[in-house]
């Protein structure tokens, strides 16, 4: 390199420059040709290797290397090489003997130029671990995000030590030593990052949430589905399209619900119910009854019933003249037996979960007959769907069985009175 020098100086010198310009022309020229060099080098090096990586992944039916192919990460690295040459040419550019001051400068300017483009190479390296990982079916559920995120901090913050120790010159393990004795500003700096990467860890390994589950959390006014987990924020997207962020310790240190185990199971709950007046409920007359047969769903409930009663009355010689003595049939009770039969018809209706209708603490506004019973239709809006159709049902049947709707007075209810005798 001395001997191209010195034949680059003669030129100089030959086309009439003093001595002193030709010196300093040769290093730029020097210089000039050695970055010249390394930018053929690095389009040749992306040429051959990234033509051929292109060849293979054509070949394989992998979505890494077509990833990698779509994002560029090839060409990400290769900028490393021009760097790293002229990291180490450029000391015969300019001799350290005779520009100490100025090698070093350059020198400098390639280790951050080469630490850069790693950080941005590690970078998006992870970013597609983390999208080849997300397409995969057991992995699409959990907060990966938040892992890589924390990665990536830790990567470029060890960047960031590196860059400083090389400006000051200073080695990086004196930074982190002293890094060390700051431990207390570090953590309060960067609480939401720890606070958010411990928070990330319990709710994955608890399987408390996953990227789809529904959740309401209303501390924060958030009803709908999990969007993202990230380090730093659960982006959740409620049914009103809104977007409500909560910050992942807040899900680890608050109470959320989470309805994943109702979309995973093979029912989803219904439980309501309607009030019935209470001045309406009496036992059944033998008219009553034969009219009650004539409903298919309790035809065979009203005749056994019958024959139990009957027979328990005659054991225990009940006398039958005065209706308050011994066991007999409400409509309350007819009610609820078809009620039950009826949810059990209901083909929306799964029957291996729990089915009933029940009585509640009677009230001033009447006596509470709850449904529980779980729809098979689970999505929001056939399931509301189904208790609609169910309640419509009942609304309409009720006065069949003698018995009436217990409700508040209403302002029309007082004008359809006036000039009654009440």
């Amino acid at each position: 390199m001395h001997t191209i020098q010195e034949w680059i100086n003669d030129r100089l010198m030959d086309l009439g420059l003093i001595s002193d310009v030709a010196n300093k022309l040769d290093n730029s020229i020097i210089l000039l040709i050695i970055i010249l060099v390394t930018v053929a080098i690095d389009y040749i090096c992306r040429y051959i290797v990234l033509g051929m990586f292109k060849r293979l992944a054509k070949r394989t039916k992998n979505q890494w290397d077509d990833l990698i192919v779509e994002r560029k990460i090839i060409n990400k690295m290769m900028h490393i090489i021009p760097a790293i040459l002229v990291y180490i040419l450029v000391p015969f550019a300019f001799p350290p003997e005779e520009f100490p001051k100025l090698l070093l400068f350059l020198q400098k300017i390639c280790l951050i130029y080469i630490i850069a483009v790693s950080l941005r190479f590690i970078n998006a390296s992870l970013n597609i671990i983390h999208e080849i990982y997300n397409r995969k079916e057991s992995f699409k559920d959990k907060p990966l995000k938040g892992f890589i995120q924390i990665i990536q901090v830790t990567v470029f913050f060890i960047g960031i030590i590196f860059i400083i120790s090389i400006l000051i010159n200073k080695s990086p393990v004196s930074l982190f030593a002293g890094l060390g004795a700051s431990a207390a500003i570090l953590m309060l700096v960067f609480k939401d990052t720890i606070l958010g990467f411990v928070a990330g860890i319990q709710l994955s390994a608890n399987d408390m949430l996953r990227a789809g589950d529904w959740i309401t959390m209303d501390k924060y006014g958030a009803n709908g589905t999990v969007m993202e987990v990230t380090l730093n924020a659960v982006k959740v997207k409620n049914f009103d399209n809104t977007i409500t962020t909560i910050p992942p310790y807040a899900l680890v240190s608050d109470a959320f619900q989470n309805w994943r185990g109702m979309s995973e199971s093979s029912g989803r709950r219904v439980k309501r119910s309607i009030n019935i007046d209470m001045n309406s409920v009496c036992f059944c007359t033998a008219e009553m009854l034969d009219k009650f047969r004539k409903i298919s769903l309790i035809t065979d409930y009203i005749d056994g019933k019958e024959d139990e009663l009957h027979k328990y009355n005659e054991e225990h010689h009940i006398d039958n003249s005065v209706w308050v003595n011994g066991r007999r049939q409400t409509n309350l009770g007819v009610f609820r037996a078809y009620l039950l039969r009826y949810l059990q018809s209901l083909p929306e209706v799964n029957k291996e979960l729990t089915c009933m209708v029940r009585h509640l603490q009677p009230t001033e506004t009447g006596i509470p007959i709850e449904l529980y019973f779980f729809s098979s239709i689970k999505d929001w809006v056939p399931y509301e769907g189904v208790q609609a159709d169910v309640f419509d049902h009942i609304l309409a049947i009720i006065p069949e069985f003698g018995l009436s709707v217990f409700q508040n007075i209403s302002g029309a209810d007082l004008r359809s009175l006036k000039g009654s005798s009440f």
